[in-house]
């Protein structure tokens, strides 16, 4: 059987992304220089991420980096990262991530910027352990705006083309001629935000108004923001920090869910592109009423016992959190009434923006699953008509609405089968799950949001779930954070033969 797939150039590039991972291991080990930590953890990383991926790099190959091997690399690079960064928690040997599974799952949860953690006692790991988390999230977020910004709008997978109309722009690539320039572009950008985020937030500690945000805080916490990925430092997460740092971080969440694309121009100056876009009105939209309405719920529960000021921020923020898929934590909603939970719960399935570091569905894909759905209305009424779909004025073709639709469909099945899995795997190892806790943890790791409810609540852990549980989801982490179809794909005959 002969194989009609490049994979040399795909585990050549593989190991390009592996010497480099090498670059940002030195970060946390200036770190645990400079708090006299142990070292030998990341300079066995480095030399084994420096070994591993300049001997993949040696692999000849002729093929260029078609469809097919774009989507090998990207699913054999996202699970080679995650392998490397759990060697530090591994080598480190403190707490539940010295386990290898357990240290994959923290790995994983991070380079997929999901943000679950098994971690159950912050105080025993040091601070370029935790650094190291905030790291390889801050990472992953740059690797995914990338491989959605890049690749996936010029191979139309789950419809992510449509990111191109949205920008206005036919090529997105006329940002630049070269995906190398394109992505410099967009790193530049990120990196900006993130170094903005952190002279904010020191700023604010260096006026009194943020006593906890010291400069390790306000490095590590703009790295899982910009990302809007959730690990903290601090096992209250962002509740450890005063309501001013609360707030400042809302909009740089909405920042990170936002399409990278339409920001830049933004910034250059053209910033109707922004707001002609009508995915970011309906985004911006969505996000308003569901804040309102999580404000609302918990006004009108009598349990709740809160001030309208911290009323107002718990629902904002949460609100904000959950559905750019950041999963940070000011409050324990998992204490709240059911109401305000499962509008948490359904903004875990909406995610942010096309083109952004966000995970989930995502906003552009639910916009067009609407507009179909109203098509289908009216045509029911009216079947001689023809109705074209549009989105920002521009008609969308009907190959990539069904795209959308089964990219959806694909998404709720697999969300129902992990839901299953966790609710029987977790009563064999005798853990008592409600029905909706489990789907709480399988949409939260799926969908790459991180907290979810029960004993994986925002100041909880995914330490008690069986091993086997937490291998499947360590898979889920990796297929939904690559979109699905680009991990599916590689189980099909016909990917390698046809």
């Amino acid at each position: 059987m002969s194989l009609n797939v490049g994979w040399r150039v795909s585990v050549s590039l593989t190991g390009v992304v592996l010497k480099w991972l090498a670059v940002p291991l030195c970060f946390p080990l200036l770190i645990a220089v400079y708090y006299g930590e142990a070292v030998v953890p990341f300079l066995v990383t480095i030399a084994v991420s420096i070994a591993v991926g300049t001997g993949l790099d040696t692999i000849e190959y002729e093929d260029r980096l078609g469809p097919r091997e774009a989507f090998l690399m990207v699913a054999l690079a996202w699970f080679s990262v995650a392998l490397v960064g759990a060697i530090p928690f591994v080598l480190a040997g403190a707490g539940s991530i010295a386990h290898p599974l357990n240290a994959l799952f923290e790995s994983m949860s991070g380079v997929t910027t999901t943000g679950a953690t098994v971690i159950t006692d912050f105080g025993n790991h040091s601070r370029s352990i935790l650094m190291w988390r905030q790291v390889i999230q801050w990472l992953g977020g740059l690797g995914i705006l990338v491989f959605a910004t890049a690749i996936l709008s010029q191979i139309g997978v789950g419809g992510a083309q449509l990111m191109e109309s949205e920008t206005q722009t036919r090529d997105i690539n006329k940002l630049s001629p070269r995906i190398a320039q394109t992505a410099r572009l967009l790193g530049e950008l990120y990196i900006g935000l993130t170094v903005a985020l952190i002279a904010i937030l020191y700023g604010l500690h260096l006026t009194g108004l943020a006593p906890g945000m010291d400069l390790y805080n306000a490095v590590a916490h703009p790295l899982t923001t910009i990302a809007t990925a959730g690990f903290s430092p601090e096992p209250d997460s962002i509740a450890a920090f005063s309501p001013i740092v609360q707030w400042t971080i809302v909009p740089f969440m909405i920042v990170g869910a936002t399409n990278f694309v339409l920001i830049y121009f933004a910034l250059q100056g053209d910033r109707r592109r922004l707001l002609d876009s009508e995915e970011f009105r309906f985004y911006i939209a969505l996000l308003a009423l569901l804040g309102v309405v999580t404000a609302v719920l918990l006004f009108l529960d009598e349990s709740y016992a809160g001030s309208v000021e911290s009323t107002i921020r718990h629902s904002v923020f949460n609100t904000v959190s959950i559905m750019t898929t950041t999963g940070y934590a000011n409050a324990d909603f998992d204490l709240w009434e059911a109401g305000a939970k499962h509008v948490l719960f359904v903004a875990m399935f909406i995610g942010g923006m096309a083109g952004s570091t966000t995970c989930s569905i995502k906003t552009l894909r639910w916009l067009v699953v609407i507009k179909g759905f109203r098509r289908d209305l009216f045509t029911s009424i009216h079947p001689e008509a023809i109705r074209p779909i549009r989105l920002s004025g521009e008609v969308i073709d009907e190959d990539t609405i069904r795209d959308i639709y089964a990219f959806a469909l694909v998404n709720v099945l697999l969300f129902a089968a992990a839901t299953v899995f966790v609710v029987v795997d977790g009563a064999r190892a005798g853990l008592v799950l409600s029905e909706f806790d489990a789907m709480g943890a399988a949409a939260a790791t799926f969908l790459n949001i991180g907290p979810a409810f029960g004993i994986a609540g925002p100041f909880g852990t995914y330490e008690a779930f069986p091993s086997t549980t937490k291998a499947v989801m360590i898979l889920l982490m990796w297929v939904g954070r690559i979109e699905v179809i680009p991990v599916l794909v590689l189980f099909t005959k016909a990917f390698w033969t046809s």
